[in-house]
């Protein structure tokens, strides 16, 4: 069988396969659950390496959908239809690569029903996967809203002490929005006769109706980012949620509302796109400077962490929807980036807690005595989430920022007022965990990381690094797809003609030329 045709059926769902032999092991003694926890490990260890030969065999100067598998299914309506382009690629590898992390960061942390918080997440990695390589409209929305189910009940059974609180508000905030989604979906058919994106992308919409499709969309996929003033159910969520739920929730959950802005609301919608794009750019930078200064009075550091990732997504939809090359590409490095770093910092936060049992900052201080290890890796993550060159979270909100200065220079000023402040907070808060003199006694006792936690957070820290210095890996691979984006969006907005006409703006193909070198 030919490996093109089956890859991505393999990696979207293998980890399914993983849960059905979690189903089969029998028993519920030692040695059955430490068959679980390996099961577990190595599916999702299988899925990663799939995912790199997907990356291997990819053709990044191809601007289509490649590994496409097309099959009808119910009624030649919904049918079984996968691909990925440069825009969706890289998403697949982010999940894959930050499942193992979350079952080594739950090996020993996780004490009561192991056998079934190791299957949903092997069931929510499938979920996840599915969202990036599916190219049918109707199984976006089951994978997109599926998803919704396993986080629900990893928060709501291995959560904090208002885990059925935060539960019920992280389902009932992100599912309603969805709705409108739905509705939208099925006009969208109705009129283009098709539920195949790819097909989708060349039915060009009626401005007016595009207006009403935009905002359906818009309300389901803002609150899944979450921007502002959509966000009030992510810090909860993220405070309750085990480690394991908070590193998805932030380095993967949140990258399905910026990948559904990429994938429809700029190509299906270009028209409202451009419409309604000092909006977005309003949020935008409403989210970046308030959420970080909400993020300086936060006590709870995951909490803080929270409204930091918050304050990062005001920098992907200022991207997105600045309509060039630099915001398009930037957006998606710092999605990438953002995942790696912020999952990061999660799985650091976890390390401390396993041991001390509170994520009060108060509590802590000198850990750098009794920690240098993972007072290293605490510091590469903290430097990378304020935006230090040298790192993966300089890249992409140079790009972004470089995106919207080219749009509207008093959107750029102001946003990059939250460069500043996160910054501020993050120095801030490494100086209270990390440096000080190490005074209280129930951290003198305190034990470095462990060979696991340094098996989860190195690679991360070696990435941070290797793509902040040589983001050509990310950037080369999603450059033919994102510039065939802007030059649509462009095009079918009249961007393109009135920047022309106005001479603002270099033409689309020398500003997408200049953008990257090519």
């Amino acid at each position: 069988m030919n490996l093109d045709n089956t890859i991505l059926t393999i990696v979207t769902f293998l980890p399914l396969v993983g849960a059905l032999l979690i189903l089969l092991t029998p028993g519920r003694d030692g040695g059955s659950i430490r068959a679980v926890k390996w099961i577990a490990l190595v599916t999702t260890l299988a899925t990663f390496a799939v995912s790199l030969q997907i990356w291997a065999m990819f053709d990044p100067s191809d601007t289509g959908f490649q590994f496409v598998v097309n099959h009808a299914w119910l009624g030649n309506v919904i049918g079984y239809r996968v691909g990925v382009d440069g825009i969706s690629i890289l998403f697949v590898v982010l999940t894959a690569l930050l499942m193992p992390m979350c079952i080594l960061a739950s090996w020993d942390s996780i004490t009561h029903r192991q056998r079934e918080y190791m299957l949903l997440f092997l069931v929510l990695e499938t979920l996840m996967i599915g969202v990036f390589t599916t190219l049918d409209l109707a199984m976006f929305y089951v994978f997109f809203e599926g998803s919704l189910i396993p986080m629900f009940l990893i928060i709501g059974i291995w959560g904090g002490a208002r885990r059925i609180q935060a539960s019920y508000k992280f389902f009932f905030y992100t599912f309603t929005g969805s709705v409108l989604m739905l509705l939208a979906i099925m006009a969208m058919y109705w009129f283009g006769g098709t539920l195949d994106i790819s097909r989708l992308l060349r039915v060009e919409f009626p401005p007016e109706m595009q207006f009403w499709l935009w905002l359906a969309f818009f309300a389901s996929l803002a609150v899944k980012m979450p921007m502002w003033p959509l966000h009030r159910w992510l810090p909860e969520a993220h405070v309750e949620a085990p480690t394991a739920g908070s590193v998805i929730l932030a380095a993967i959950l949140l990258k399905l509302g910026g990948y559904g802005f990429l994938r429809f609301s700029l190509p299906m919608f270009p028209d409202a796109s451009a419409y309604f794009a000092n909006f977005i750019f309003f949020l935008s930078v409403a989210a970046i400077i308030i959420t970080s200064l909400v993020a300086f009075v936060q006590t709870d550091i995951k909490k803080l962490i929270a409204y930091s990732s918050v304050a990062h997504m005001g920098f992907v939809t200022m991207g997105i929807f600045s309509g060039n090359i630099y915001g398009v590409q930037g957006a998606i490095f710092q999605m990438i980036s953002h995942g790696i770093v912020s999952g990061a910092l999660f799985l650091s936060i976890g390390v401390i807690y396993d041991r001390m049992h509170t994520r009060d900052i108060e509590a802590y201080g000198g850990l750098v005595e009794r920690m240098p290890k993972y007072a290293l890796a605490f510091m590469v993550f903290t430097m990378a989430n304020v935006g230090l060159p040298g790192t993966s979270g300089f890249v992409g909100e140079f790009l972004t920022m470089l995106a919207i200065f080219q749009v509207n220079t008093w959107f750029a000023i102001f946003a990059a007022t939250g460069v500043i402040l996160s910054a501020c907070y993050g120095l801030w808060l490494y100086r209270k965990i990390i440096w000080g003199a190490l005074t209280k006694e129930s951290l003198k006792g305190i034990l470095d990381l462990n060979a696991r936690e340094v098996m989860t957070l190195l690679p991360l820290a070696v990435l941070t690094i290797i793509f902040g210095f040589y983001p050509a890996p990310i950037l080369d691979t999603t450059y033919a797809a994102s510039a065939a984006l802007v030059e649509h969006y462009m095009n079918a907005s009249g961007l393109a003609e009135l920047a022309a006409q106005a001479g603002a703006l270099a033409p689309v193909d020398q500003a997408v030329s200049a953008a990257t070198g090519h």
